[in-house]
């Protein structure tokens, strides 16, 4: 193993079970079996290599039966394995479990943690990753020993053993020295050969000559004289297992290496060549191909799966999707412009490629997966195609609620027109009956007659994929290659009852547990669905709402009664839940509307009716929280009902001058009571009103009886509390703005209107200049207050002097500085007038020194505040003052005026200096909005406005070189997972895991995963 181990070993179905809901919800149950009936093996973090030798033998029909002609008289059972004097043989026991799950379980992927436990790996370290050929001597052996005293202690030498005998001849005496040996798989060389059958001739039909310094001792002789060498194979085994010797060692570089050069192997072979006796027919000396165990990765690390022929027909095999579409293109004739067109649109649509995936989908898909079977889908992953222009998949998601649904605290997705569900008390088959039921051929196009010997499929962990037997090829040559190779007599026949029948063989005592489990999973599967379609509703009832500016409001806020949580499946229909609505009201008369409600800072608002009582709530667009609103269609009270997205209320800020008095119908809260109170300096007061989408600005001028006011929009970028310098600047509105809607005004919730009479116009607080008005600040309100703190020793208190400085809009700060230093006597305080105004934030941290070019009101700094006389200089238009900090922390934060033009490295140069730092093995950081450390400046040769730095922003000094451009520098950690641990030994401790530092890595950016593996 590599120092990377297997940290790019993929295993995505891993956690599929253990995810658990919300509260009240059920944990969600394995999935069951897919359209190929047969069962993957999940990964127990390094377990591939055991996971393909375990399909290997539970695919050879002769070795299963066997194992399972061994019963609890023999074997023993599990549950008496700590008794003292119980004779339990557990390792068999496990097996015979692990394949009867594997047969008949109604799961996609199964565990062989039980297993694993019996050979006494408890821990992460005996699961590493190991060589497949040595795990197959291991487990027979280990199989062996277990079976001694059984009647079938003969089992794995009978199927799996055979003897090969070497000779080597005198030429002198001609006497031969025999010694026989007994091999469990042939281990042959793949380097220097090209095939199987080379290698072969080269070990048993080639003779190896000791000749000149290679002489060979004679025993009847007894000298050394010139001799020939063979082998050649006595008892062929029934299962003949052949290991290729893929890795090597090279001498001159002192390390290994893979072969991947092409090596073929048949799919039949006749050993007659290299047999000792060859009067056996063809039939007995001829091997047919049913297993490849492949090895994916290089020499220190890999992943394993196998290619298997399905000897029993168990599993229901078609076409690949790639090859089902091109028979289809070969029978259908369509004009090639139209297709690619067509096909271009559906892959350039988010949705309709979501649809297409999820689409294929039996249910729900969990959203981690999403990700990877869209790039399956596509060929590309969601971030580099539509992530840019969409944004993440989760929020586009979220943004089309009327396709797809979030289910489980949004770890799932599903369509939101839901599948048919089955039928209600339709209880699990039994074992015996699934077993009988034979694969459903129908008029699919991509399915094939079943050929004699069976199909191939690939067994990858938790994955089963159908394969065509032309894709053996593949495996030839490459980094994916194969490693183990399975052949069985091409003599072996199978009784027509265990065709297609996955129970053959199995004891019934096992046949019950499955049958046993299945109902457990069938009544869990049951439980988390009615459990994940379960949605709670609230009902609002139209008898306690009133119509009030444009939205429904409680007549009476200080009861519940008005609302009602109701709890249904969502796959029921509109029409059930209208009539389970009508028994709860037992006083309503006449017709019933049921409509989509939400509430909006307004209040509540009516979307759409729901009307076809044949649909599902599911496809009506109702979800777990939503508001429906229980009225008779038509009006509330008396009023009519505006509903729909287009007569969306929106809650307005009302600004009006002090004494102009608003209609007070439907008003909300004032922040001002009586003409005496202003919400701020320049009198204005303020009210919020809600207002329907739909009415014309026009119609807002109306409702509040101001018909002849000016309206006016604050201009961008200016909050209603003023902009700087205490004046703001309003937009007076233009008659085609009255005559639009608010909703084609774009006006959103708290967006600010100021309504200003014309007997207020061109006074001392307000002026107007053509279409703009600017309500400015009183004159008593026109000043800056100016602080200074006097740092003395640490005996003296610290001396504090603050001014009232008169200010405008326009005085320039370099005149409040002066002012300021005169007023309060600092003159000979500051040496050549070096010193700055800064403001303070909320926290009483100093901000950067504002520019003193500026005027108050360009600065952006508000009359009546405070501003600090520091010392230090103010930056001109050219230059930044940025914070900076080193990390790890040597002192406080450090600050420094450079000019914006400076290369990111001349920035660096001059912050080391100013921090007393030496030495050129630095970079500089982002501080990140939550104050961590961030992203690195990567371009050291860019000017600081280029790289977007800004005036107060803080940088961090990091150790360390950034990697030359187009590299990455990653650090990597060993991930370790004591979760199993805890588990096995029955703790309630919470889930650990660890990071071990293995160091860092530099790397191109467009390298693969692979080759940052090697």
């Amino acid at each position: 193993m590599s120092m990377f181990g297997d940290l790019f070993e993929e295993e995505e179905e891993i956690t599929t079970n253990s995810i658990t809901q919300g509260k009240g919800k059920v944990c969600e149950p394995p999935p069951p079996r897919g359209k190929l009936k047969l069962c993957g093996i999940r990964n127990q973090g390094s377990t591939c290599y055991l996971n393909s030798l375990l399909q290997t033998l539970l695919h050879t029909p002769e070795f299963r039966e066997e194992l399972f002609s061994l019963g609890p008289e023999e074997l023993g059972k599990l549950e008496d394995k700590d008794k003292p004097d119980a004779k339990v043989r557990v390792i068999p026991l496990e097996l015979q479990n692990l394949f009867a799950r594997l047969l008949l379980l109604d799961e996609q992927t199964t565990t062989t943690t039980a297993l694993t436990e019996s050979f006494g790996w408890t821990n992460n370290e005996e699961m590493a990753q190991q060589d497949v050929q040595e795990l197959n001597r291991i487990l027979f052996s280990a199989l062996e020993s277990s079976l001694v005293g059984t009647s079938d202690s003969s089992l794995i030498r009978r199927l799996y053993h055979g003897t090969l005998i070497n000779n080597i001849t005198c030429n002198e005496c001609h006497n031969v020295s025999e010694r026989e040996e007994d091999f469990l798989d042939l281990t042959v060389c793949v380097r220097g050969v090209c095939s199987l059958e080379e290698a072969l001739w080269s070990m048993f039909v080639e003779e190896e000559v000791f000749d000149e310094n290679n002489l060979y001792h004679c025993s009847n002789c007894d000298r050394l004289v010139h001799a020939t060498k063979s082998a050649k194979l006595r008892k062929l085994p029934t299962f003949l297992t052949v290991s290729l010797l893929r890795f090597s060692f090279d001498f001159e570089k002192c390390e290994r290496f893979k072969e991947t050069r092409r090596y073929s192997f048949p799919l039949s072979i006749n050993l007659r060549p290299f047999c000792e006796q060859s009067d056996q027919p063809d039939s007995e000396l001829t091997y047919e191909l049913f297993s490849i165990i492949i090895h994916k990765g290089g020499c220190y690390g890999g992943h394993y799966h196998a290619y298997i022929k399905d000897i029993d027909h168990l599993g229901h095999w078609e076409l690949p999707e790639d090859d089902i579409k091109q028979k289809k293109q070969k029978v259908q004739v369509k004009p090639p412009s139209m297709s690619v067109c067509n096909a271009a649109v559906e892959k350039d649509d988010p949705l309709s490629v979501l649809t297409a995936v999820l689409a294929q989908e039996s249910g729900s898909v969990l959203l981690d997966q999403l990700g990877q079977k869209l790039m399956e889908k596509i060929g590309c992953s969601w971030n580099k195609k539509y992530r840019k222009q969409y944004g993440p998949i989760r929020k586009f998601l979220q943004s089309n609620p009327d396709v797809f649904v979030l289910l489980l605290n949004g770890s799932r997705v599903a369509l939101r027109n839901p599948a048919e569900t089955p039928e209600q008390g339709a209880g699990p088959k039994s074992v015996a009956e699934s077993a009988q039921d034979g694969s459903e051929a129908g008029s699919d196009s991509g399915l094939e007659a079943e050929p004699v010997s069976g199909h191939w499929f690939d067994l990858n962990d938790s994955t089963v994929t159908v394969i065509r037997e032309s894709d053996i090829i593949k495996q030839y040559e490459g980094k994916e290659s194969a490693y183990m190779l399975f052949y069985r007599k091409h003599t072996l026949q199978r009784p027509c009852h265990a065709v297609g029948n996955p129970a053959y063989g199995v004891p019934a005592h096992l046949l019950q547990m499955v049958e046993e489990e299945n109902a457990k999973l069938q009544q869990r599967r049951t439980e988390f669905e009615v459990s994940s379609n379960s949605i709670d509703v609230r009902l609002h009832f139209g008898s306690h709402y009133r119509v009030e500016s444009g939205a429904l409001k409680l007549i009476n806020t200080h009861t519940n009664a008005h609302t009602l949580t109701l709890s249904f499946d969502r796959r029921r229909t509109v029409g059930d839940l209208r009539l389970a609505v009508y028994q709860m009201q037992d006083t309503w008369e006449g017709d019933m509307a049921l409509t989509i409600a939400k509430n909006l800072p307004a209040g509540l608002h009516l979307y759409d009716t729901l009307t076809d009582d044949q649909q599902s709530l599911y496809s009506a667009g109702v979800y777990n929280g939503s508001d429906l609103f229980v009225w008779n269609g038509t009006e509330v009270n008396g009023v009519r009902v505006q509903t729909g997205a287009e007569c969306e209320p929106l809650l307005l800020n009302i600004l009006r001058p002090g004494g102009v008095e608003l209609d007070s119908v439907g008003m909300a809260d004032v922040e001002s009571v009586g003409e005496a109170s202003v919400a701020d300096a320049s009198g204005l007061v303020q009210v919020m009103r809600g207002f329907s989408g739909g009415v014309t600005l026009g119609g807002v001028r109306e409702a509040l009886s101001l018909q002849e006011a000016l309206v006016c929009q604050l201009t961008k970028g200016v909050g209603p509390g003023g902009e700087g310098g205490g004046a703001s600047r309003w937009k007076v509105c233009s008659s085609e703005a009255m005559r639009r809607t608010l909703k084609e005004l774009t006006l959103r919730d708290g967006d600010t209107l100021l309504l200003l009479p014309h007997t207020h116009l061109n006074n001392s607080i307000f002026s107007v200049s053509e279409d703009v008005v600017t309500v400015m600040t009183p004159s008593d309100c026109r000043w800056l207050q100016v602080e200074f703190h006097t740092h003395t020793t640490q005996e003296e208190e610290e001396e504090e002097k603050v001014m009232k400085i008169p200010a405008a809009g326009s005085t320039l700060l370099s005149e409040v500085k002066q002012r300021a230093l005169v007023e309060m006597q600092l003159q000979e305080h500051f040496t050549g007038g070096v010193c700055c105004l800064r403001q303070r934030d909320r926290t009483g941290k100093l901000l950067p020194p504002v520019r003193e070019d500026l005027s108050v009101c360009d600065a952006g700094i508000k009359l009546m505040t405070s501003l600090c006389l520091c010392p230090g200089h103010a930056p001109n238009s050219s230059q930044l003052f940025l914070f900076f900090s080193v990390t790890p922390p040597t002192g406080p934060e450090l600050e420094i005026i450079v000019e914006e033009t400076l290369t990111v490295k001349e920035c660096l140069m001059a912050m080391l200096q100013e921090a007393g730092l030496d030495g050129t093995c630095w970079h500089l950081r982002r501080m990140d909005w939550c104050e961590e450390v961030g992203e690195p400046l990567m371009d050291e040769n860019a000017s600081l406005l280029e790289m977007g730095v800004v005036n107060g922003d803080t940088l961090v000094i990091t150790e360390g070189q950034l990697p030359p451009k187009g590299f990455l520098k990653l650090a990597v950690s060993w991930f370790m997972d004591m979760s199993d641990e805890c588990e096995r030994n029955h703790t309630t401790e919470s889930h650990t895991t660890g990071l071990q530092s293995v160091g860092c890595v530099e790397i191109s950016e467009e390298a693969t995963l692979h080759e940052l593996r090697c």
